[in-house]
């Protein structure tokens, strides 16, 4: 990825949507008395797998729901793929919504549904006019695509591990050819092997398909191997955004303690020893960021 300055925000929103195709300016969200999110601020850029991690209760979730149009935000412009969400009713956003994908936590299969049933929903909704043979086959195909083997798409979520279940939520995310990709806690639950291997996967996907990624995790193994960037919120607010390296960098309490505690240390040992499989030079994307905490601030 090219260097950490922002999308440039001199010029109206919109113009820059080629380059950050989701750009957050200035987000509110309250629940009765409790603020989550004040003068949240967040550009994430075409082609990244970014990463977005906080303390439990930071609103990591809800600031996904907010992008994709779930939550209305008290405040602040929200603008995907060139076109702004806040304030968009249905009708107005439909043409975006089919251009991004969303894993949510545990993979939300319709239990009723079989698996090549449950990657059908998107189709049906967007594409009535699609005749049911291209429907079956474009649906075993993203099946194939996640993962899974043919034989998985007759299956009905109680048949599947959670594995199994979070690979077809991601099938049904891939249903519409996304440019987008959001993914929610997409390796919780799963045993280490098992996490890996879907890390390998999004990136192997993002690769191939372009795809921009949107992910919020709690696993340092999931930052330390496939992320491009991180954002932290906490404070209500995006406080850093940058490569894991530059993030060391801070001073920040929280930032320090998390990816410098014995859980950060082990992610990035074993890091180290994946680079050195791989012959990748250890020193990778080190750069010095002693700003990068008024960065997000910067966007405004």
């Amino acid at each position: 990825m090219s260097g950490d300055q922002p999308c440039a925000v001199t010029v109206a929103m919109g113009s820059q949507s080629s380059l950050c195709p989701i750009r957050v300016r200035g987000l509110k969200n309250v629940f009765g008395e409790h603020t989550v999110h004040e003068n949240l601020d967040l550009d994430v850029r075409k082609g990244e797998i970014l990463g977005v991690v906080g303390g439990s209760g930071t609103g990591k979730s809800v600031l996904m729901r907010s992008i994709i149009g779930l939550q209305i935000p008290e405040a602040g412009v929200i603008e995907v793929l060139g076109s702004e969400i806040t304030g968009a009713r249905d009708d107005d956003d439909i043409d975006i919504r089919c251009r991004w994908g969303i894993l949510f936590q545990g993979g939300a299969l319709f239990s009723t549904l079989t698996v090549a049933e449950n990657v059908e929903v998107p189709l049906r909704e967007f594409y009535p006019e699609i005749d049911d043979e291209l429907r079956h086959e474009i649906a075993r195909y993203k099946v194939l695509l996640s993962g899974l083997p043919a034989e998985a798409t007759s299956k009905y979520p109680s048949e599947l591990s959670g594995g199994m279940k979070k690979r077809a939520g991601l099938a049904r995310a891939l249903a519409l050819d996304p440019e987008l990709l959001f993914l929610d806690e997409p390796t919780a639950g799963l045993d280490p092997i098992g996490a890996a291997a879907f890390d390998q996967l999004i990136r192997s996907l993002q690769q191939t398909l372009g795809l921009t990624v949107f992910l919020i995790t709690h696993d340092l193994d999931t930052l330390y191997e496939i992320c491009d960037r991180v954002a932290v919120i906490a404070d209500k607010r995006v406080i850093a955004v940058g490569t894991i390296p530059q993030l060391l960098a801070t001073d920040h309490p929280w930032i320090k303690s998390y990816f410098n505690g014995p859980r950060g240390r082990a992610a990035l040992a074993a890091q180290k020893r994946g680079d050195a499989a791989r012959g990748t030079p250890a020193d990778r994307d080190i750069m010095a960021a002693p700003d990068i905490l008024g960065s997000a601030a910067e966007q405004a």
